[in-house]
């Protein structure tokens, strides 16, 4: 197994006008937490989104285990399917995340597209609402709860795929010290799980 669960190599992402990344180069160990830190408008959103497989590149290389993941590989449903289900990520604004009808319905959508038992289903999203601690909200419509119940809510959604894996952008922002502690617990006990965690902030704290 290779010690790097991902890889880029002098990568470049340009928009009409604007070069939002230039010439990256990144390598990312296994499990533990990884801190990407850089101002408003750096590039992180950008390069998260190229990780799960949102945005091709422009130029450059990015592998991830054994996969070249190029826009060869991403025309291809099933490649999407496998990187997304390795690689999760947490957007900053949760509302762009959450879509449906329930918080329980939220969880197991993931889940679903996988072809998974209804069983199955059904077991990883009560034990991934144990997890968080948000077994009272299972029957809430996720766009009625507070910032920070969303926020878990969008974690639990992509917990529920079980990813390598998780992509936390900007996962402080607008919630209460309560909901930050509560994350940093989260993180820990990710850490302990041996996922590979990347964070991106612009507080260097």
């Amino acid at each position: 197994m290779k010690d790097y669960i991902l890889e880029m190599k002098n990568i470049t992402k340009e928009y009409p006008g604007v070069k939002a990344l230039d010439n990256v180069n990144l390598q990312i160990k296994r499990a533990g937490i990884h801190a990407l830190v850089g101002e408003n408008g750096a590039g992180k959103s950008t390069l998260f989104k190229i990780l799960v497989g949102l945005l091709p590149l422009s130029s450059g290389q990015y592998q991830f285990n054994d996969w070249n993941v190029d826009a060869d590989f991403l025309k291809d449903p099933s490649n999407a399917g496998h990187l997304y289900q390795q690689v999760g990520l947490i957007f900053q604004n949760s509302d762009i995340q959450l879509f449906n009808t329930t918080v329980a319905e939220e969880l197991a959508f993931g889940p679903r597209q996988l072809g998974l038992s209804e069983i199955k289903i059904e077991k990883r999203v009560k034990d991934t609402l144990a997890l968080l601690e948000i077994e009272h909200l299972k029957d809430r419509i996720p766009y009625h709860l507070s910032g920070g119940e969303k926020k878990l809510v969008a974690i639990a959604s992509v917990l529920t795929m079980n990813p390598s894996v998780l992509l936390f952008d900007e996962p402080f922002n607008g919630l209460s010290p309560k909901y930050q502690r509560l994350i940093v617990e989260l993180l820990k006990e990710l850490k302990t799980a041996g996922k590979t965690i990347i964070i991106s902030s612009h507080h260097f704290d």
